[in-house]
């Protein structure tokens, strides 16, 4: 099986397309405890094809190794990468502001959910950044394919709801293909 999906992979990335099912979601709710009648208490899982979640893999490897050699990644930066997790990022914190407090530093934190913040960011934005951070541009071009044509239904109680197109305009669309595409052949 490794054979075919290093198959597909090159092709997507050579050929500068990802299959349309890719760009296809489900999302479905996943109980996260407590009143099962809350709306509040469930939160969304985006359920995606699992060849593209394996396709994934040498991307998010790649990005993390380029911005880890180019120093874009601080010792802060926990999450999405090895041998950090949001749980240690959490305890660091915490014994940051332990020991300022006992050597008598005054100390504010401000603490922001940043969970949503994915949502929130403009596709052409990340992609441009993206293009500013070194990384191949055939994996720019990749993650650009990927968000272009998103697409989603929620499926609860066994019913599908209709389908709900990615937010972009046609405008935002032609501004992201025309900004990293030609570079790809300079």
């Amino acid at each position: 099986m490794i054979p075919y999906l290093a198959r597909l992979l090159d092709i997507t990335m050579n050929k500068n397309a990802i299959p349309g099912d890719w760009e296809k979601a489900i999302v479905v709710p996943s109980y996260k405890g407590g009143d099962r009648l809350v709306v509040g208490k469930y939160g969304p899982v985006s359920v995606t094809a699992m060849v593209c979640k394996r396709l994934e893999l040498p991307y998010s490897r790649d990005l993390r190794q380029v911005w880890e050699m180019s120093g874009r990644l601080c010792e802060g930066q926990h999450g999405f990468r090895p041998g950090y997790r949001n749980g240690s990022q959490v305890v660091r914190v915490f014994q940051d502001i332990a020991d300022l407090l006992d050597k008598g530093v005054r100390t504010d934190a401000i603490i922001i959910d940043f969970s949503k913040a994915f949502d929130l960011v403009p596709h052409d934005r990340l992609v441009t950044k993206l293009t500013a951070t070194g990384v191949d541009l055939r994996v720019v071009v990749w993650v650009k394919e990927f968000l272009l044509g998103r697409s989603q239904r929620v499926r609860a109680d066994g019913k599908l709801s209709e389908e709900v197109k990615s937010i972009l305009t046609s405008a935002e669309r032609e501004r992201i293909r025309s900004s990293t595409v030609p570079r790809l052949w300079k």
